[in-house]
């Protein structure tokens, strides 16, 4: 199997260490497929001209995943601040606005698509500014797409057209509001809706048919990039094998291992300056 993710990428700040860790959904997906076996990974987005920027790009090499159709512009990479409490959760503290991924969307050129074409599956999420481009997405491959806490029915309206799976954070919600949720998406053509319920573990829905998967129990050091490491198993392992059930279980594992580790994947990088943070910008 072939994985693309297509999207944001950023360097999540831990204040109360005074470190950098590369990520944004898309990056995380894209490093994670490649470690769970997925035969080629890639990953297209837009660069920072930072220090930021370049440890992302050093990191991408070092796990074998090609950015080479990226872009870069001069402006600063996003740099969200972190805190991890006793329970190993994310704090997030609002960063600079003036960064790339708040000003910029990707646009896709036609050696983009032709690029795209050459993986089974496209993943991009609801922080990646993509909407436009999801048709052209979808001619190309399978969309997967991470809505994150997005439900509002028009957003899905505009969205599940042109995807093949679809997932969810989805902690707060009911039995029902779950049932109803997949259902609306299937209407709209998706065939696969997962949903991660935190310490629930997650459902999902293939044309109806639901699979419960619990949590892999682990000593949990950071929750950050544990759901894009959720989504990456289940891709990765379900691109190659069809199987829902086998495909649920390494996605549980792989999540578990993540949220032993700090960062959404590693590769610490200390702050070059004092974090920036939100300058109402």
């Amino acid at each position: 199997m072939k994985l693309i993710a297509v999207g944001d990428n950023v360097t999540d700040c831990y204040l109360n260490e005074g470190v950098f860790y590369p990520g944004g959904c898309c990056v995380n997906v894209a490093v994670n497929s490649k470690r769970d076996g997925a035969e080629e990974v890639g990953y297209l987005g837009v660069f920072g001209n930072d220090v930021n920027a370049l440890h992302i790009q050093d990191c991408l090499d070092k796990e074998g995943v090609d950015h080479s159709m990226c872009r870069t512009v001069m402006i600063q990479s996003s740099k969200p601040g972190v805190n991890i409490d006793a329970d190993g959760d994310r704090i997030f503290v609002e960063g600079p606005k003036r960064t790339c991924q708040w000003l910029l969307r990707l646009q896709l050129r036609r050696d983009d698509l032709e690029y795209i074409r050459k993986y089974d599956i496209i993943h991009t999420c609801c922080f990646s500014s993509i909407e436009p481009e999801l048709p052209n997405l979808a001619k190309c491959g399978e969309v997967a797409y991470d809505f994150s806490e997005r439900r509002d029915e028009e957003y899905l309206r505009q969205v599940c057209p042109y995807l093949t799976y679809a997932f969810f954070s989805g902690s707060d919600m009911t039995e029902d509001e779950v049932t109803s949720l997949q259902a609306f998406c299937h209407s709209l053509g998706v065939k696969i809706v997962g949903i991660t319920r935190g310490g629930e573990g997650a459902v999902f829905s293939e044309n109806g048919t639901v699979y419960r998967q619990g949590i892999t129990p682990t000593e949990v050091v950071d929750t950050m990039g544990a759901g894009d490491s959720f989504i990456a198993g289940f891709l990765t392992h379900y691109g190659d094998h069809h199987d829902m059930a086998a495909a649920l279980a390494f996605a549980s594992e792989r999540a578990a291992f993540t949220c032993t580790q700090h960062g959404g994947f590693g590769y610490p990088h200390p702050f070059v300056e004092e974090w920036p943070g939100y300058d109402g910008n």
